[in-house]
């Protein structure tokens, strides 16, 4: 298949630093290639991929510290307009300043939504645009928006990414990602005072969050078990996680999927996870690591990570979120979208047309697809 994959620009692809979208996107399109398919990507010109790379902006927007993305959004928009009728489908990240674009671009397009959803007028926006067909990473992703869902793919990463670390040598927590309120890393940092064990923060600080770090988190600093590290890179991330005897995943918000998590299960770290989210879809309890509902249940939880099974928590990321499986569930995707191709002018038509053939589509990690889903809610289920 010719197929155009369209990623957000704030961060290369993959990022320098931090960026959970553009990396699925690097690697989702990386393994297309690998797959036999001709991919074209639409994304910043710094970027390295064996696809070839459309550059819609000289360099990724927050390294370059652009401070209005909107014009290079547009001008990617209107790259794509011009080439679309070059594919056979296309496949946006970025969340929903193209839906306006959709019916009239002549090929089947399909979105990923990365984000979180229940956010005021999301509903009334995919309301207004709701034949625009969406895939969500999570069903808990998709649980408070109706809209045109046609499938739940997990993401996943390529196999030889992470290497396999047997003993965790380092003995301490992990908490790696982001800085800011939803992301608790307060909590961590009470789990790890309490259970005894040395915490590392590998963590950027966004300028929205800059106050809750120097007000919140900052003074948490000056605990000797507690040693901030700030942004790290994916080339140091193969160390952090894979000598930490666990990771620690906080969350206090609806995760959409939470990439982190599956990182670190690939050194064989296995999780420690707050119930909240994607975290039951991608966590297997005893398993992989442990949902736990409180700080008291997450510092049991320390103690008995010490004593889970470092190879089973690597064969449960390998069974359940490689980047082979991630590409072939897209590719029943984009099957699914070709089956009738999307060239009608109005966003009505395209939805009775869409309602009529398509049934949802189901990815269940380690299973590949279920095809196609009996309801629109159908729940992911696990291997």
């Amino acid at each position: 298949m010719k197929i155009a994959q369209v990623s957000p620009l704030i961060e290369s692809v993959p990022p320098k630093l931090y960026g959970g979208t553009e990396r699925i996107v690097s690697y989702l399109t990386e393994e297309l290639v690998l797959q036999g398919h001709d991919v074209t990507l639409f994304a910043s010109g710094d970027s390295v991929t064996a696809a070839e790379l459309v550059p819609c902006a000289p360099k990724a927007l927050r390294l370059a510290k652009v401070q209005d993305a909107l014009p290079y959004n547009v001008m990617q928009l209107e790259k794509i307009r011009r080439r679309a009728a070059d594919f056979d489908v296309l496949h946006f990240h970025s969340d929903f300043m193209h839906f306006p674009l959709v019916p009239a671009l002549g090929a089947p397009a399909v979105t990923t939504m990365h984000g979180r959803l229940d956010l005021p007028n999301y509903q009334a926006l995919v309301r207004e645009f709701s034949a625009v067909p969406l895939v969500s990473v999570s069903d808990s992703q998709r649980g408070s928006l109706r809209a045109e869902w046609i499938g739940t793919v997990p993401h996943g990463l390529p196999l030889d990414l992470y290497r396999f670390a047997p003993e965790g040598a380092g003995g301490y927590l992990a908490f790696l990602g982001r800085i800011s309120p939803e992301k608790r890393p307060d909590r961590a940092i009470e789990i790890a005072r309490r259970a005894g064990v040395a915490l590392k923060i590998a963590a950027k600080v966004d300028k929205a969050d800059q106050a809750y770090f120097e007000n919140e988190i900052r003074p948490l600093l000056g605990d000797p078990l507690i040693e901030y590290i700030g942004e790290i890179n994916d080339s140091e991330k193969q160390a952090f996680l894979g000598g930490a005897m666990a990771l620690l995943f906080p969350i206090d918000w609806p995760e959409p999927f939470g990439l982190v998590q599956i990182e670190a299960m690939a050194c064989g770290t296995p999780v420690i996870a707050w119930r909240c989210g994607s975290v039951p879809e991608v966590v297997e309890h005893g398993v992989t690591g442990f949902i736990v509902d409180g700080i008291d249940e997450a510092v049991d939880a320390v103690d008995m990570a010490r004593s889970i099974s470092r190879k089973a928590v690597r064969r449960g990321f390998e069974r359940r979120f490689s980047i082979e499986r991630v590409a072939r569930d897209y590719a029943r995707v984009y099957e699914s979208l070709r089956s009738e191709p999307i060239t009608l002018p109005g966003v009505a038509r395209l939805g009775a047309k869409l309602a009529a053939r398509r049934a949802p589509v189901r990815a269940i990690p380690g299973k590949g697809l279920a095809w196609p889903a009996p309801a629109l809610a159908a729940k992911v289920v696990p291997s």
